[in-house]
C-alpha cells in the first residue's frame, strides 16, 4: 500500500503525480478523495483496486465518486491509522517490568536491568 498524505488537495495532487507508479493496487490518502484526486490516481496507477481514506471523511466523499468506483471494481474503504508518536515500548517489556516487580526487583534495579530509564519505568508502572 502506498500511503499519500498531503496538508491541502493541491500538494496531494503533486504527490500523486511524484510518487504513484503504475502497478500499484492499494492507495491511502489523508485527505477526501474528490473526483479530481480519485481521476489523477487512476490516470498514474490505473492497476488501483482499493483507495483508503480516513473514517472520519469516509461519509463525506461524493456518493457519485464511490458509485463510478464501484462501477469500475474499485474499492473505496475507511482505513485508521494510529496517530501520534509510536510506542517504544511494547506489552511485552510492560509485562516483563510488571513481573519483575512482583518478583521484588526496584525500579532502580529493572531499569539498570533492561536498560530502560527510571523515569520512563515510573511512568509504565503509574499507567500515565
Amino acid at each position: 500500500m502506498i500511503e499519500l498524505k498531503a496538508r491541502n488537495n493541491e500538494e496531494l495532487l503533486r504527490k500523486i503525480d511524484e510518487e504513484l507508479k503504475p502497478g500499484v493496487v492499494e492507495v491511502y490518502v489523508n485527505l477526501r478523495p474528490t473526483k479530481e484526486i480519485v481521476v489523477r490516481i487512476l490516470k498514474r496507477a490505473p492497476t488501483v483496486k482499493v483507495i483508503g481514506c480516513p473514517p472520519s471523511l469516509y461519509p463525506k466523499v461524493s456518493k457519485k465518486v464511490i458509485s463510478a468506483l464501484d462501477r469500475v471494481g474499485i474499492k473505496l474503504i475507511p482505513i485508521k491509522h494510529p496517530r501520534g508518536r509510536p510506542k517504544k515500548y511494547d506489552d511485552g517489556i510492560k509485562e516483563r517490568v510488571d513481573e519483575m516487580i512482583r518478583r521484588g526487583k526496584s525500579l532502580k534495579e529493572i531499569s539498570e536491568e533492561l536498560g530502560i530509564p527510571l523515569r520512563t519505568l515510573y511512568y509504565m508502572v503509574n499507567g500515565k
